[in-house]
């Protein structure tokens, strides 16, 4: 449990350092952007038949960056609409 939240974190910070541009997110928030990428990215590792869910390996872990980096996008995105209407 406290890996796949170390996992989360690494994922998370790594979204945030590939995505550019500054984005208004704290660490509860780039956290669980992390946690949801990495299960992605767990999610297609297994039906590629590379590794389980919770099994760190390579494809698992750049889909799982790429995931969050899509993530951190949206976040964003919607954040700033908020903050907009």
């Amino acid at each position: 449990m406290i890996g796949f939240i170390v996992a989360g974190l690494v994922i998370g910070a790594l979204a945030r350092l590939f995505k550019p541009g500054k984005q208004n997110l704290g660490w509860i928030a780039t956290l669980l952007l992390g946690l949801a990428g990495s299960v992605i990215g767990g999610v297609v590792a297994n039906l590629l038949g590379t590794g389980g869910i919770f099994e760190l390996n390579v494809l698992g872990f750049v889909v799982a960056v790429i995931a969050a980096v899509i993530l951190v996008g949206a976040a964003e995105a919607l954040a700033s609409r908020s903050k907009t209407a």
